[in-house]
């Protein structure tokens, strides 16, 4: 389980946050002393996705209810249930009426009387980037502040140096975790020419004997997607991807099961080789249990692979050489660089994307920042 215990850890950090949360003063010799004042805009939106449903939800509502705001929230019609179970929960602990307001619905009416009503001042979304823009076209004009946490189409790079046992165990995590629906997930793999081969020799077999079955089986490591319509769209990417001349090394195929999830939408780990990075499977997000594999030669090819997309969240590099992995980190284009490790998360550093990746971040100080209004008060001596 992830959803709950991180849900607890999101208000119980920013419960303890909002008490450190210092305000800054400026002093001018001989004149006069500044102060910076931190107060709540007043009502935000707060409108989170279906792959991480409670998780995510917290995420935007607790630093939101930390700073003194009141909340709008909108979970993923998708995924309703934990977030009516939260506002339960919320009521018995003795929240007072109006402070969070759970709504639901679908995202063209719902999410968009949210965005549209000019009393919420501030929104903040995670999801598509195709929502995100949406979202923003609507909010700009109306100069409300936006914190967009978008899609991703991450690298993964693989030098020949790095720990190989603990290397493949966590590139299987972010290649199909969650079955690929995460979007910090490594759905691109970029592996130096001299460790290619050696890769698809030891990852291929590991993919291969991850159980797609029913999550409740203690044996099954791929659950379900989230629904029909997402799964028609992976079934889609995998056959565009051959299309574009890519071979299936591993995975490919729909899984019927029988009893309880007999109908389920099942997608088998799917690895694929052999395409170009400017090619569609390479620049769209897929947001499923697919990965691609692409040799460089060098750190530098390998920085323009990583960077030759319109997204730009997170990546991780895998080599046991530190002053490469600096030069590297501090050259691609993301908001999260993980060195040797995937999804090692510190909820005090700042959470977001570049270019179609996002705007704005979130974690920490950030959050805080952004669910606040700064106002300086200037005093004459």
């Amino acid at each position: 389980m992830v959803d709950i215990p991180r849900a607890a850890s999101n208000f119980r950090f920013f419960a303890t946050g909002i008490m450190h949360f210092a305000n800054e003063s400026h002093q001018m010799e001989d004149k006069a002393v500044n102060y910076t004042l931190r107060q709540p805009i007043g009502i935000v939106g707060c409108i989170s996705p279906w792959n991480l449903p409670l998780y995510l939800f917290t995420w935007k509502i607790a630093p939101a209810l930390a700073a003194g705001n009141c909340v709008i929230a909108k979970p993923s019609e998708i995924t309703p249930v934990t977030a009516f179970l939260l506002g339960k929960i919320c009521k018995e602990a003795g929240l007072p009426d109006g402070v969070l307001n759970i709504i639901h619905g679908v995202g063209q009416h719902c999410g968009e009387a949210i965005v549209k009503h000019p009393d919420i001042k501030a929104i903040s979304f995670t999801g598509s980037t195709k929502a995100g823009e949406r979202i923003a076209g609507i909010a700009a004009p109306m100069f409300k502040k936006l914190s967009l946490e978008l899609g991703g189409k991450n690298p993964n790079i693989i030098f020949n140096d790095c720990n190989w046992e603990k290397m493949l165990t966590e590139t299987i995590r972010s290649s199909f975790g969650n079955q690929g629906q995460i979007c910090l997930c490594g759905s691109r793999i970029l592996l130096e020419r001299t460790a290619y081969e050696n890769f698809k020799k030891h990852f291929i077999p590991i993919a291969k004997k991850l159980t797609v079955g029913d999550p409740l089986d203690e044996n099954s490591k791929q659950g379900a997607l989230v629904s029909k319509v997402h799964f028609e769209k992976i079934m889609n990417c995998i056959a565009v991807a051959k299309d574009e001349g890519g071979t299936v090394l591993c995975g490919g195929h729909a899984v019927q099961l029988t009893g309880r999830c007999a109908g389920g939408y099942f997608v088998e780990p799917t690895i694929i080789e052999g395409l170009d990075q400017n090619c569609k499977t390479n620049q769209e997000e897929i947001f499923g249990p697919v990965v691609t594999i692409q040799p460089f030669d060098t750190e530098e090819e390998a920085i323009a692979l990583a960077n030759a997309t319109n997204y730009g969240l997170a990546a991780t590099i895998w080599t046991q050489d530190i002053s490469k992995a600096n030069r590297m980190a501090a050259k691609i284009e993301c908001g999260i660089v993980w060195v040797n490790c995937w999804l090692v998360r510190d909820l005090r550093t700042p959470f977001g994307g570049m270019k179609n990746s996002g705007v704005g971040r979130e974690g920490g100080w950030e959050a805080l920042r952004f669910f606040t209004e700064a106002k300086n008060v200037c005093i004459q001596y």
